[in-house]
């Protein structure tokens, strides 16, 4: 069990992230307390998309292959089409997913950042959700795909869009507090 003001929660992301996925995150779990760091694939600043344009520089903490994800109590997989697109085929970052996810430590994913647990093979079984255009991956890869603005499986924690930044960020604080999950294979 770990409160969220001694937390330590790890973002991936590569240009292209919804830009609202991260920031809105990254900021409101800063501000109740944890310590937030952010890995792009060279460790160099990424770029965001705003909704329909190209939107503001983001710094990065670290490299994801410089991540050890025993350091975090939890990761953050922000969405928009690019982002996730270009981290499921990046082998250092499916490595971080994939350690986070055999931890049992929470994982969160929002709209198309579920992409990255469906590469992962991550949601057979399990109740997820996601942007809806990617509704049938979801499906295909064998999760039980539902329309809410954020779900729950085993730790694992998804949502829809931007607007549901409230409630996803407030399910990755409780499942901090809540610790590991003995989750069972995908």
């Amino acid at each position: 069990m770990t409160q969220i003001d001694d937390a330590r929660i790890l973002i991936l992301s590569a240009d292209g992230f919804e830009q609202a996925e991260l920031i809105v995150p990254r900021d409101e779990l800063r501000k109740a307390g944890a310590r937030v760091d952010v890995a792009s694939p060279d460790g160099k600043p990424i770029r965001g998309w705003n909704v329909k344009d190209w939107g503001d520089t983001v710094k990065a903490d670290l490299a994801i292959a410089k991540a050890d994800p025993a350091d975090y109590d939890a990761v953050v997989l922000p969405g928009g089409q690019i982002n996730p697109d270009k981290l499921r085929v990046n082998p250092d970052a499916m490595k971080v997913v994939r350690e986070f996810l055999q931890s049992g430590k929470p994982v969160a994913a929002i709209c198309h950042g579920p992409w990255l647990l469906v590469e992962a093979d991550a949601v057979r079984g399990r109740k997820v959700t996601s942007y809806k255009s990617i509704r049938t991956d979801v499906k295909n890869a064998g999760g039980d795909w539902v329309d809410q603005e954020v779900v729950v499986d085993d730790g694992i924690i998804t949502s829809r869009s931007p607007d549901d930044l409230p409630a996803f960020v407030a399910k990755i604080i409780e499942e901090v507090k809540e610790g590991r999950h003995e989750r069972r294979a995908a």
